[in-house]
């Protein structure tokens, strides 16, 4: 069964990017649920919590790079070290600053990283984004 509506996990440290991308979240049409962590380490540990129980769990990953504690190249990294079925379809968009080849070109070494995307992230593109999703 394709799912209409999306649990989105937005992982970014600046609160007012969080406030601005759940808004736009909202506004797709596409959400039910958007859960906010600040960097990589407390979106890890979300997922870790509830790995379990695949209810809980996000139907995409919105991810930072450039974070404190964890940034979104350590989480990936942890991510992939999370054992459970739920866990490993779960799509990971890169949403980021940085427009560094090197990063771009990094990216693409994870097998979850759907896109890379450069901020800021409008509703056209987040519209397609989940579109994708739902579909898929």
């Amino acid at each position: 069964m394709k799912k209409t509506k999306l649990k989105v996990l937005l992982v970014d440290d600046d609160t007012i990017y969080q406030y601005i991308a759940s808004k736009t979240l909202d506004a797709t049409g596409l959400t039910q649920k958007i859960i906010t962590c600040s960097n990589g380490e407390e979106a890890y540990r979300f997922l870790e919590k509830n790995m379990n129980n695949p209810q809980e769990l996000p139907d995409i990953i919105l991810l930072d790079v450039n974070m404190p504690i964890m940034n979104g190249w350590d989480f990936l990294h942890a991510f992939k070290n999370l054992h459970s079925p739920a866990l490993k379809d779960i799509p990971i968009f890169l949403v980021t600053s940085s427009v560094n080849d090197a990063d771009i070109n990094y990216a693409h070494q994870f097998s979850n990283v759907q896109d890379y995307i450069v901020k800021p992230l409008v509703k056209e593109k987040l519209s397609t984004i989940l579109t994708s999703v739902c579909v898929s």
